[in-house]
């Protein structure tokens, strides 16, 4: 079973009770319908990134929905917190991609974002055998990658909110979400 599209998405839920946030967050993602199952950082080959209103389409209510997730909450006032999915895009489609998870506290979305698609260009370059400074800032990194001709482009989705100022539960997540088998 190798899925042949998948989209990115993001949300935020804010209520009382912690559940109830994470179930908001996932209804403003448009995901809340699904039964989830988190799966790991694999992006197949062939397998198309499609937007969020035609890859939402896709999902019936109540289907098992394989997708990569990462998920933050607080109930401190004010906190900041950040969820983002980064992926990185080999040049061959018929190679796969990676997909990674970030979850931080204090963190613009653009630095968690920026991490996490650090994070999926790094793990897709260490199996392409593309060599690279670990201590060079991301920016510099990237473009060694994709100057080398393996990595066609990397990507992020981030979703950042500050904690409520009521200390209710808020939730951020950021998805890739398989669909079409």
């Amino acid at each position: 079973m190798i899925p042949k599209k998948l989209f990115l998405t993001k949300g935020v839920g804010v209520h009382k009770d912690k559940l109830a946030s994470f179930e908001l967050a996932l209804r403003a993602a448009g995901i809340e319908k699904s039964n989830l199952v988190y799966v790991s950082s694999i992006l197949p080959p062939h397998c198309k990134i499609v937007s969020k209103d035609e890859g939402v389409k896709l999902l019936k209510p109540g289907q098992i929905t394989f997708c990569v997730m990462a998920r933050n909450e607080t109930n401190e006032p004010n906190r900041l917190v950040s969820s983002s999915i980064g992926i990185a895009v080999p040049k061959d489609n018929s190679n796969y991609g990676y997909l990674s998870e970030h979850h931080s506290f204090g963190d613009t979305a653009k630095k968690a974002g920026d991490y996490a698609e650090d994070l999926a260009a790094t793990m897709l370059a260490t199996t392409l055998g593309i060599e690279f400074d670990v201590d060079k800032a991301w920016e510099e990194r990237e473009q060694q990658y994709k100057s080398s001709g393996h990595i066609i482009k990397t990507h992020n989705i981030c979703q950042t909110a500050e904690g409520n100022k009521k200390g209710m539960w808020t939730t951020v997540i950021s998805a890739a979400v398989f669909c079409e088998f």
